[in-house]
């Protein structure tokens, strides 16, 4: 699948309404980032190289490695003052850093591309205000939160969110 001109690498989302419903918007965004980056080259080499030592079918064994690599090989780096974006997986990975939006896209694209399902989750301190974004992917019948901004295992899920 070929990625269209505009989602080639940072998108800034200037046109992105406020409240829940832009928060909806950029979810369905990163959905789509995250789909078009599992079939990136580097994307998926960089998941193989990963997973490669590990035994067949230790399937959360590849989540837990993909989790590592994002939480502690990307640097966790603030977005622009003022200014909301979102970096492909492929430029993520050029760039080595992102801030929480950009590590869960990465994290999602590595797993789609080995084959693990994924889902993104906002969370907030209060309904409606949203400030943080983690994926969870489902490994057998559970859903498991993968947090790539806090030193923690595969399954912490942030407090008071």
């Amino acid at each position: 699948m070929a990625i269209p001109q505009n989602l080639r690498t940072t998108v800034t989302l200037a046109e992105i309404p406020d409240g829940v419903a832009g928060i909806r918007a950029t979810l369905a965004l990163m959905v789509k980032l995250a789909q078009l980056g599992k079939a990136s080259f580097s994307v998926r080499n960089q998941a193989l190289r990963l997973v490669r030592g590990l035994p067949q079918k230790d399937y959360f064994s590849e989540v837990k490695a993909i989790h590592e690599f994002v939480r502690d090989s990307i640097r966790y780096v603030r977005d622009i003052e003022g200014v909301e974006t979102l970096a492909s997986p492929d430029k993520t990975l050029l760039m080595q850093q992102g801030d929480c939006d950009d590590k869960a896209l990465l994290a999602a694209a590595l797993l789609l591309s080995i084959g693990h399902p994924v889902r993104f989750v906002a969370v907030g301190d209060s309904p409606n205000n949203f400030v943080h974004v983690l994926i969870e992917t489902k490994i057998a019948l559970k859903w498991w939160p993968v947090e790539t901004t806090e030193p923690v295992a595969v399954g912490w899920y942030p407090q008071g969110y």
